[in-house]
């Protein structure tokens, strides 16, 4: 029987990844479909990999071919697929197992002409995230839409992340062109052509990004690359000259934001004898963009055209060097202009340059910039206060003595004033600055908040000289700013920290709320305890797998007044169970919460003790642990060790970086190490841990001075770069490694600063792992 899916996975010098792609493609709940592997010639063991792959599973077959690019290798793809639907997959990537039959099932329901998912970016050092380019365009699902009704659909340029029609990509005989960047002509055509769309926010693709650069999109500033791009951008260019809409001046906007900015950025890395090429291919893009466009383009994008209309090579060069090298982190310091202290410039290369090809008045810093920029770096439970520390200035100046600062907490709409304690920290520009603040709230002013508005944010009001600037308490960094601890303020009164609607730092208060009391281990189960809220009749325990919509009812025991309940979860069904939604960490999450018999639900607030439930089984690792906003999650995923504690100790050499967590079975054999991955490369240097097990519990410890690069190069254009970002990795008698994971209740205590010959190593949790990074 014809299989209704074909997936078309071209590869070449993949050997690395190709495995990893391939099983992520087979371990689909969607099973019916044909995968067309097609080899591009090439010359390492990828085909050797793929063809046994074929051998253990009757759906992949390989097409070869001799080498001709990722363009016309999906074309020949698409002429051997006889599938209803087709799809595409990169073979350095991976899939979620739910993906494909999510898009298809909406096909079915609507008819649309093709359906897009979410993507996720994934490398070793920095783990899982979300992609940027597809953040607006699937921020939320949106059935039966169009290009035309849906503007930010513009920014999906991607072919990947979809299932197509195959009829509709036959009626309009959709080709790849023989270049890089082939996605975006192609995808956009599709977006204008059809008749309607599907755009779903769950991730359904995985988008790796290579430690090392080699990668197409990752090769960005080789000239043939920089042609491609070009090319790529003219031929969309070409489609929308005449669109309806937002679709031009969008397309316009974002060829501005991303591909005229990488050819700016290009000219840092370009040698002497590819500069005037260089010019004559970034004038060619420039000389097509919408004027309109360019006009609203950053203030620094367009002192950068304007040295490109004058050739200015040298200009172009500074220029680039101080934006690749981070210049514009937190926006370049302000100067006051020459006679007239009230008006202020951009410290931008060429600034002070006597015959500048560029207007003067480009450097002009409108008083609109000069904008409050706050962050929050800290939240603790100090006895029974909540201390909230952050930073607070305004950008692109330096906040002096004489500046003021004041935070107000507002609760529906009534502001109370805070006392704001000030400190020195590191400003955005990289220097000691009066940028640090703390505010402590009480349980008296905490117990004002009300459980039924909306939650309270704080205000920020900064006066510098002659400015004035306000706004919300935002800026959540890694650490407890991202895991808020929560705590009990009454018998009754749950608080709450964490992100609000908008991004701004909110306090949400929980009067009875649906929680999860003690967690009891036996031997094949986790056994929860918990209250039931007062309002919650005869409540059920749902089980929710998010990724994959499934959901299942577990039995409750009621005991007590009958709001007292307990709950048994078996661990063998969840191992037997083992299908990572997850494809690159391969772990599942399961949320809980309980349900009433009006259909009204509650999500289980984690009250319990601060420590995780850990059980493991042929290999596998089953985790009880609180979410980001304080609920409860269970992990099921590969053995991972979890750290649970860090701290500063006095070492023999020095001060010295500990780490601890709970000792499983077999992890006495285990080594530890902190490392970090080089530049541009898959290679690494790593820093052995001195390592101890004892009473159930490991330990990993560091001198700090061994953190500390030998060879030190400081960046003058942004002091706040990282000199080094190690990673705690831990390693298997076999010799495979993982990185140690960050308990979530070990990320609500940190980040953790630590002092050493001049430099600061901060402890702080990305991705769910450690790191340590060190300025």
């Amino acid at each position: 029987m014809t299989p209704r899916l074909s997936v078309v996975v071209p590869f070449y010098n993949v050997r690395d990844y190709i495995g990893e792609c391939l099983d992520s493609i087979a371990r689909q709940t969607w099973t019916d479909f044909e995968a067309i592997l097609v080899d591009d010639g090439s010359p390492d063991d990828s085909a050797a990999i793929a063809k046994e792959f074929c051998g253990r599973d009757p759906r992949f077959r390989i097409v070869t071919q001799e080498n001709q690019g990722l363009g016309p290798a999906r074309n020949t793809g698409v002429r051997h697929a006889d599938g209803e639907y087709i799809t595409f997959v990169d073979s350095d990537d991976l899939v979620t197992r739910h993906g494909f039959e999510k898009l298809i099932r909406t096909l079915d329901t609507t008819g649309s002409s093709f359906a897009g998912g979410n993507a996720r970016r994934f490398n070793n050092s920095s783990g899982v995230r979300p992609s940027w380019i597809h953040r607006l365009p699937f921020a939320k699902d949106r059935l039966a839409t169009h290009v035309i009704e849906t503007p930010d659909l513009i920014l999906d340029r991607m072919v990947w992340n979809k299932v197509y029609r195959r009829s509709f990509w036959d009626e309009y005989g959709y080709e790849f062109p023989a270049i890089r960047y082939e996605d975006y002509p192609v995808t956009l055509k599709a977006h204008l052509d059809a008749v309607t769309v599907d755009a779903l926010a769950v991730p359904v693709y995985y988008w790796r990004e290579r430690e090392s650069g080699e990668s197409i999109t990752q090769q960005k500033f080789q000239f043939g690359n920089l042609e491609d791009r070009v090319r790529s951008a003219e031929m969309v260019m070409d489609l929308v000259e005449n669109a309806i809409g937002e679709v031009r001046p969008r397309v316009h906007a974002h060829f501005t934001q991303i591909d005229m900015l990488t050819l700016m950025m290009a000219f840092g890395a370009a040698p002497p004898e590819e500069e005037q090429n260089l010019i004559k291919l970034a004038r060619r893009l420039l000389d097509r963009l919408d004027e309109k466009v360019l006009e609203r383009a950053h203030s620094y994008d367009r002192l950068q055209h304007s040295a490109l209309r004058a050739g200015d090579v040298d200009l172009l060069r500074r220029l680039a060097n101080f934006r690749n090298d981070g210049g514009l982190r937190g926006g370049a310091r302000a100067l006051a202009r020459p006679r007239r202290s009230w008006q202020f410039e951009h410290n931008y290369p060429g600034v002070h340059d006597q015959n500048s090809s560029v207007p003067r008045e480009l450097y002009r810093l409108p008083m609109k910039d000069l904008t409050l920029a706050t962050s929050v770096t800290e939240v603790a439970w100090q006895g029974s206060e909540l201390s909230v520390k952050g930073t607070a200035e305004i950008r692109h100046l330096e906040t002096k003595t004489s500046s003021s600062l004041r935070i107000a907490l507002v609760i529906a709409g009534a502001e109370t004033p805070l006392a704001v304690r000030r400190y020195d920290a590191t400003d955005t520009h990289g220097d000691p600055a009066l940028v640090g603040f703390e505010v402590r709230l009480d349980k008296a002013l905490l117990g004002q908040l009300k459980d039924t508005a909306a939650p309270a944010h704080f205000v920020v009001r900064m006066r510098s000289g002659r400015l004035r600037r306000h706004g919300k308490l935002r800026g959540q960094r890694p650490g407890s700013p991202g895991w808020p601890p929560g705590a009990w303020i009454d018998a009754k009164s749950w608080i709450q920290p964490g992100p609000g609607a908008d991004g701004a730092f909110v306090l949400r208060r929980m009067v009875d709320p649906c929680r999860l009391t003690s967690v009891e281990q036996t031997a094949d189960a986790l056994v929860l305890h918990g209250r039931v809220p007062a309002d919650l009749t005869d409540p059920k325990l749902q089980v929710t797998r998010p990724l994959a919509g499934q959901d299942q009812s577990v039995p409750l025991t009621l005991s007590g007044d009958g709001r007292d309940f307990s709950a048994r979860i078996p661990i063998r069904p969840i191992i037997e169970d083992t299908n990572p939604d997850d494809p690159f960490t391969q772990r599942t999450t399961w949320a809980f919460r309980l349900v009433g018999t009006g259909g009204e639900d509650r999500l289980l607030l984690w009250t319990a003790p601060e420590r995780a439930a850990s059980h493991t089984e042929q290999g596998r690792l089953v985790t009880l642990t609180r979410s980001t906003g304080g609920y409860v999650n269970l992990h099921e995923s590969p053995f991972r060790l979890a750290a649970d504690r860090a701290e500063e100790v006095a070492g023999s050499n020095g001060p010295e970086l500990r780490i601890t967590g709970a000792a499983l079975d077999g992890e006495a054999a285990y080594s530890f190490c902190w490392r970090r991955y080089l530049d541009d490369n898959d290679e690494h240097e790593d820093i052995e841990c001195r390592r101890t097990v004892a009473d159930g519990v490991w330990t990993a410890s560091v001198g700090l001075t061994e953190l500390v690069p030998a060879e030190v190069t400081v960046s003058s254009a942004d002091p706040l770069a990282s000199l080094a970002d190690w990673i705690l990795f831990a390693t298997a008698p076999d010799g495979s490694s993982h990185a140690v994971q960050c308990e979530p209740f070990l990320s609500s205590r940190l980040p953790i600063e630590l002092e050493q010959d001049g430099h600061t190593a901060a402890l702080r949790p990305h991705a769910g792992t450690l790191h340590v990074e060190v300025r």
